[in-house]
């Protein structure tokens, strides 16, 4: 019993000052994560980064500064790091390897926040899908399709590859390739598309509305047709135009051509 009490009296007098110093170093670092954690969030908020992104940049900078800590102070009580941090790796290592498709999407979901190509509430074409941003979250980005369907694409593909954001600028550019018939007047049909176009309060006029004699078809002379509208009124315009032109060219003398083909028989001798 004296040989216990002796060697229990000199394991106090050897770790009990190293045990004492970690629970301090441990509380005061954990205070200082909490002070340096609101002063990082007020630091994003300052800089109007991404709602959805604070939480998480908070979250993981806290994580590996508690894992810093713990480590610290694992050290200082005595206890060998070098084979624990070796096992830690390794497990990170083989954690990676089998989620390294969830981690592109990770990293793709945080660079996507960063420099923000897109927007909630954007209309976007990416990877043969067009939608409505829905949500923009760590793995994944959420679209609504004009016909409400669900899309769901990962932020890994998004973040390396090409799309289309049709809501970065205010106004988009119409286009149309309308069709009168050979013998008909171009400058009668450009009249009369003047006219709708004046008509459409929706329609810019600066930049000025483009008509030209666009191609000589098979069956048809092709009029290029292109103005200048709100963003929000693309579709609108686009739609009615048709219906304006469809309806106006006949009263107008324009005939409306569809495609066909002249056969011509010969009798041979």
């Amino acid at each position: 019993m004296e040989n216990i009490k002796n060697e229990l009296i000199e394991m106090i007098l050897v770790y009990g000052p190293r045990l004492l110093g970690a629970v301090i170093v441990l509380f005061l670092g954990l205070e200082l994560i909490r002070w340096f954690s609101k002063w990082f969030t007020r630091v994003l908020e300052k800089r109007n980064l991404d709602v959805s992104l604070r939480p998480f940049l908070r979250s993981m900078l806290v994580v590996l500064l508690k894992v810093l800590l713990v480590i610290s102070v694992m050290g200082m009580v005595g206890i060998q790091m070098t084979s624990f941090i070796a096992i830690l790796g390794a497990a990170g290592l083989a954690v990676g390897l089998a989620l390294s498709g969830t981690l592109q999407n990770f990293a793709g979901g945080v660079i996507l926040l960063i420099f923000k190509p897109f927007k909630v509430g954007d209309f976007i074409t990416a990877s043969g899908y067009s939608g409505t941003v829905n949500e923009i979250q760590i793995f994944v980005t959420i679209l609504r399709t004009p016909d409400n369907k669900t899309i769901i694409l990962p932020n890994g593909s998004l973040a390396t590859n090409s799309l289309t954001n049709f809501s970065t600028l205010p106004t988009r550019r119409i286009d149309w390739s309308f069709g009168i018939a050979y013998g008909d007047s171009f400058d009668k049909a450009k009249e009369v598309l003047l006219k709708l176009i004046g008509d459409d309060q929706r329609i810019l006029t600066d930049p000025a509305p483009f008509i030209a004699l666009g191609e000589l078809g098979d069956s048809s002379v092709n009029i290029t047709v292109r103005v200048w509208v709100n963003a929000s009124d693309f579709w609108g315009v686009f739609f009615d135009m048709n219906e304006k032109v469809y309806n106006t060219f006949p009263k107008e003398g324009l005939n409306i051509p569809f495609p066909q083909m002249d056969v011509h028989l010969k009798k041979s001798e």
